[in-house]
């Protein structure tokens, strides 16, 4: 919840300049009435609606795109990034969980790659649930990034995030997004 002059928040307790440069003082707003406040173009705005997901929605009714977005101004015209030259994109859902899934597995297999190095120096084989399960981890990645490129609209992907679950509304597995072989 705030004050506003204009779309700017105003600090409660400090004195602030309106458009036309008039300084307001600092105790406007206990010893403004209500309508001295609407004349002056304040008012207050309730914070907003935090019941939506932000996992899938920018605000209340503002879905995320799916797709990655090359970011244009208000004239249409490409903003260029100064620091590679390039047309900034804001990547879309599919990117970020994909990259996330990506370093996800990463996480998970790095956990054994000293066994990896030990075969190469050593000449020491591999234990085989080593084996087995850094497959189990790459197949998983594999499936959850085709899953996430195969979805089509919001409600597909968000079903990603869902936890299937049996006639009692117990838990039968784990949500898409998240299914990974048990860890060794």
């Amino acid at each position: 919840m705030a004050w506003l002059y204009n779309g700017k928040i105003l600090k409660v307790g400090r004195g602030w300049l309106d458009d036309q440069g008039r300084k307001h003082p600092y105790n406007w707003s206990s010893s403004w009435s209500a309508e001295e406040k609407t004349k002056w173009g304040v008012s207050w705005q309730d914070d907003e609606d935090t019941s939506y997901d932000n996992r899938f929605y920018w605000a209340s009714g503002v879905e995320r795109s799916l797709e990655d977005v090359a970011m244009v101004d208000e004239d249409g015209n490409a903003i260029i990034d100064t620091g590679t030259g390039k047309q900034q994109v804001q990547k879309g859902l599919k990117s970020q969980w994909i990259e996330q899934t990506k370093a996800t597995a990463n996480e998970k297999l790095k956990v054994h790659d000293w066994q990896i190095t030990r075969k190469y120096e050593k000449f020491v084989d591999i234990d085989s649930d080593v084996v087995t399960y850094r497959d189990a981890v790459r197949s998983a990645c594999d499936t959850i990034e085709t899953a996430i490129n195969n979805c089509g609209n919001l409600d597909q992907f968000k079903a990603l995030f869902e936890v299937p679950v049996d006639e009692n509304n117990l838990p039968t597995g784990n949500a898409p997004i998240y299914n990974w072989p048990v860890e060794i």
